[in-house]
């Protein structure tokens, strides 16, 4: 497990990076990395902005992020429906099955 102290450095690098390389992949990991070093409610701020400009629409790790996100903010219906979702959006069958597990665990 990465330790709160990593995740904090990761957010940052990814925070250097978003202004060298801006794109919606970029800014989805560091919601990921903020999520971890601050909380998923911050991380989740970025992540719904992201998600507002309909640049990821059908990417299903947008919503597998917010899944988990939610997930940790305890707001199990909303995390669930993400979740489920993200298994519509993919076409990986082993991904399909985590996407559904982490629903059901919900």
């Amino acid at each position: 497990m990465v330790g709160l102290f990593r995740w904090a450095r990761i957010a940052s690098l990814y925070g250097v990076l978003s202004t060298l390389w801006p794109s919606p992949v970029v800014e989805l990991n560091r919601a990921v990395a903020v999520g971890m070093a601050t909380g998923p409610a911050t991380g989740l701020e970025i992540l719904d902005r992201v998600r507002s400009t309909h640049t990821l629409t059908g990417y299903p790790q947008l919503a597998a992020v917010r899944g988990d996100l939610l997930a940790r903010l305890d707001r199990a219906a909303e995390a669930r429906a993400e979740f489920e979702q993200a298994a519509q959006l993919t076409n990986n069958a082993r991904e399909r099955a985590v996407f559904l597990g982490r629903a059901a665990q919900l």
